[in-house]
């Protein structure tokens, strides 16, 4: 009898031990541990892994580089250089000049004598002294252009950040949405389950079991739906943070509740154009087109230079007569150079550079109207949405109540299975609402901080 028993138990150990294989026998073997990120933690990797980042940051370099160079052109500009020439025979230069010596009354002197080796080495050194603006303006442009550059990297990370929690709450609401309707997928097969028993005991009629059934498969849909947009959320979050496609991202920082208010909308506005890096840069680049202007003009005046020199040379021929001896010669003086035709090159350059500036202008005054527009419009969504997630509060606890009562009093044989299923469905769709009200109550403060240029 002991043995008869044992039998079965053996053969059902059997059975569940080869249905059921360890964790560690069906992992593959190149699975990763998933990624688990706070949102802030995500928005650090996708700010150290963009590429458009990097981009901006090598174009403020550069930027960089171009204000180097234009305040070099302030400094004395040193040239050396060092040459070997050997010149063909020539015949000597020479004079007969007297001497006073009544023994010897003239000698032959060597005025120009054949030296074919000639070296030299030369230092050369040049300053500007009065260039009446045009390297003033040309360093306070390319320094222009490096701060705009600069704003241009801040707003490019502003964006970034917003695309980033974008994903974030994204992936967080699809895969939230996709669990609930999982739980509202079982409660419509139970609900299926008990109306197909009435329908055999004749209790209730068979389109009652059609309609739960139906709420059941658009509950499945709308899953699919959800799976389907969480993927994509997913799949977007990996291009922003740089990892493989097969790595799974697990969101692990829940909506956050907000409850005060956002500040006075004007304020905003102020705060907005004092901070908002667009902004920063076209005052910038207005300033940069000034400037280049401003040195353009400054070129068309005449141009004060400071020059020097030093020469070693053998032979040194600054020297009357030159000898095939090394010598060393200096000089020092100061230039004035006016280019008073160019072919109205400069003057068009300048005309450019202004009607650059005002272009510029422009765009920084419709760019102060759309600041305007989307900081009122960042504020009203985050009013409203702090309004909705109270109400979807509400609406849950409200729909929560009138399920289990309707539960109650449809297992009491007291209402149809159609009032069941109109209260199911009613709590799933505020339980989705929930749901998507916390989420867009943090994209709303998100997309506020990024119209302020916070």
């Amino acid at each position: 009898m002991r043995h008869a028993l044992l039998l079965p138990l053996l053969l059902v150990a059997v059975t569940a031990t080869a249905q059921d294989p360890p964790a560690s026998a069906t992992a593959a073997p190149g699975d990763a541990a998933p990624v688990r990120l706070m949102v802030e933690e995500a928005v650090t990797r996708a700010v150290a892994a963009s590429a458009r980042l990097s981009r901006l940051t090598a174009l403020e370099a550069a930027a960089a580089a171009d204000s180097k160079a234009a305040r070099g052109e302030r400094w004395p500009q040193l040239e050396v250089g060092a040459g070997y020439q050997r010149r063909s025979e020539v015949p000597e230069l020479a004079i007969f000049a007297p001497t006073g010596n009544p023994a010897e009354p003239v000698q032959r002197v060597v005025v120009y004598p054949n030296i074919q080796d000639n070296w030299r080495v030369r230092a050369g050194l040049a300053m500007p002294i009065f260039t009446f603006g045009r390297v003033g303006g040309k360093i306070e442009s390319a320094e222009q252009s490096q701060a705009a550059a600069g704003h241009d990297l801040r707003a490019g990370r502003a964006d970034l950040v917003l695309e980033t929690k974008t994903a974030f709450w994204d992936l967080v609401t699809s895969r939230a949405s996709a669990a609930l309707l999982q739980d509202a997928i079982r409660a419509y097969e139970a609900h299926i389950v008990d109306a197909r028993n009435r329908e055999t005991f004749g209790l209730a009629p068979r389109s009652e079991l059609l309609a739960v059934e139906v709420e059941r498969d658009r509950a499945e849909l709308d899953r699919l739906r959800a799976e389907a947009g969480a993927e994509l959320a997913e799949a977007n979050l990996r291009r922003l943070l740089d990892l493989p496609p097969a790595a799974r991202v697990e969101p692990i920082e829940p909506p956050a509740e907000a409850n005060a208010l956002p500040p006075d909308v004007e304020a905003l506005v102020v705060e907005a154009q004092s901070l908002r890096p667009e902004r920063q840069a076209l005052l910038a680049r207005v300033a940069a087109d000034d400037a280049a202007a401003r040195s353009e003009h400054g070129g068309r005046l005449p141009q004060v230079e400071l020059s020097g020199g030093y020469l070693y040379a053998n032979p040194n021929r600054e020297i009357v007569p030159p000898t095939s001896d090394w010598a060393d010669t200096w000089d020092l003086g100061v230039g004035v150079s006016w280019k008073v035709l160019d072919g109205g090159r400069r003057q068009a350059n300048e005309a450019k550079a202004r009607a650059h500036a005002e272009a510029t202008r422009q765009e920084l005054r419709e760019l102060d109207r759309g600041i305007r527009l989307q900081v009122t419009q960042q504020a009203l969504e985050l009013r409203t949405a702090v309004a909705r997630l109270s109400v979807a509060e509400r609406a849950v606890v409200s729909a929560a109540e009138s399920r289990r009562v309707a539960g109650e009093r449809y297992r009491a044989g007291v209402i149809p299975s159609s009032e069941l299923t109109d209260a199911e469905v009613a709590h799933e769709r505020a339980s989705l609402t929930l749901t998507e009200a916390r989420a867009a109550l943090r994209l709303a403060a998100a997309g506020l901080d990024r119209a302020v240029g916070r």
